[in-house]
């Protein structure tokens, strides 16, 4: 008798209610598909928004890297592993964020897991939105402040709580800005007079955001025009931007102290050095083609549109790259999502624990690279389900 013979009845049990995920092996292609096995399908389950991870520039960028340094960075950042093309990445990032800094960090999940916990701890407390991204949620407990989750974008809950704290703690209210499993913003502007008014910190993921909306790309706080001196910028290089990583802006005291004190980041080996060159360029890229992103969000109102002409549901508040279609059972959830791919289409089903209990969802993600023709294959291959519910 073995002691992981517990295993086979859990994975038993999550198969039983459609919530087992199973690896695979996708091969990106050109124009927005993929192949898997011997099929070839429109892929609408990825986050490179802007198309950027197959553009050209970026590869020759990344090999002029690899001919001058090499692969991998070799060493922490702290210790030796912070070369020119990390130092170049951290400036481009500063610029886009509009902020005094930037710190790298080796994913997303990294520098929220790091971050959160260098800014409060078991005297503070945190607030959370209770629809945040995983990493921002493990971020904080493992912060030990004491946990504050207010009902989504919730601003009367959220200052009711804010009241509460003692005056002598600090507070960090944390929120995605675009959360990726709805589609929808954060008030972040009315966040940010909140923060003003309690003297909290702000942090902002702005991890589906980055690269996507403002006059330069820098997100929905350049949108918004949402800054003031205890905004935490986070985001990451691996969606929009077409590379790997994650980052966080803001002053230059709270990247000093996050190069100090965030784990994930001390302790991490460097990006590696082609990746930086690569999203180097995608940031330059971001600003001087400010036609992707306006094509990206001209085609999801279309398609949101489309869909609801169509009867399915689609929240109202949905704007840019992200479409939920909301199914409510999961096991439903993953028939449709095996229907579309046996028609030659990939969109995710998303289940929980990722999302709430009888809110499983098809996910619909869109990139700039989607030609139309492909959208309307995705659009009437819905249609056809739909007329069969």
């Amino acid at each position: 008798m073995s002691p992981l013979d517990w295993i086979a009845a859990k994975l038993d049990s999550l198969e039983q209610t459609g919530l087992q995920r199973r690896r695979r092996n996708v091969r990106p292609l050109p124009e927005g598909r993929c192949q898997i096995g011997e099929q070839t399908l429109w892929n609408f389950s990825t986050n490179d928004y802007l198309g950027l991870s197959g553009d050209v520039r970026l590869q020759e960028a990344a090999n002029r890297a690899i001919a001058d340094s090499g692969l991998g960075a070799r060493a922490s950042p702290l210790v030796s592993g912070r070369t020119p093309w990390h130092v170049e990445l951290e400036q481009e990032i500063a610029r886009l964020k509009q902020t005094s800094s930037a710190l790298l960090f080796p994913s997303g999940y990294a520098a929220n897991l790091g971050t959160i916990p260098a800014l409060v701890s078991t005297d503070d407390v945190v607030f959370c939105d209770r629809l945040n991204h995983a990493s921002l949620i493990d971020g904080c407990r493992l912060s030990g402040a004491r946990l504050r989750v207010y009902p989504h974008s919730d601003l009367e809950t959220l200052r009711r709580e804010l009241i509460k704290c003692d005056a002598d703690c600090r507070r960090l209210i944390v929120t995605d800005s675009l959360f990726s499993m709805d589609g929808d913003h954060a008030p972040l502007p009315e966040l940010a007079k909140l923060a003003e008014e309690f003297g909290a910190m702000l942090l902002v993921d702005e991890a589906h955001a980055t690269g996507i909306y403002g006059a330069q790309g820098g997100g929905l706080l350049e949108a918004a025009g949402v800054q003031f001196d205890g905004l935490i910028t986070m985001g990451t290089l691996s969606k929009a931007l077409g590379a790997q990583g994650g980052f966080v802006a803001g002053s230059q005291e709270l990247i000093d102290w996050l190069w100090n004190s965030a784990r994930t980041q001390i302790y991490s080996t460097a990006l590696s050095i082609p990746v930086c060159a690569a999203a180097t360029e995608a940031i330059r890229l971001v600003r001087a083609e400010p036609e992707r992103r306006q094509r990206l969000l001209d085609m999801s109102g279309r398609l949101q549109d489309d869909l609801r002409a169509q009867g399915w549901n689609i929240p109202r508040n949905v704007h840019g790259p992200i479409i939920p279609i909301i199914v409510g059972d999961a096991l439903q959830a993953v028939t449709l999502a095996a229907r579309l791919e046996e028609n030659g289409i990939l969109v995710a089903s998303i289940r929980p624990p990722t999302v709430p209990r009888q809110s499983a969802r098809l996910r619909i993600s869109l990139s700039a690279v989607h030609p139309t023709a492909g959208v309307q294959v995705l659009l009437a291959k819905l249609g056809e389900l739909r007329s069969l519910e």
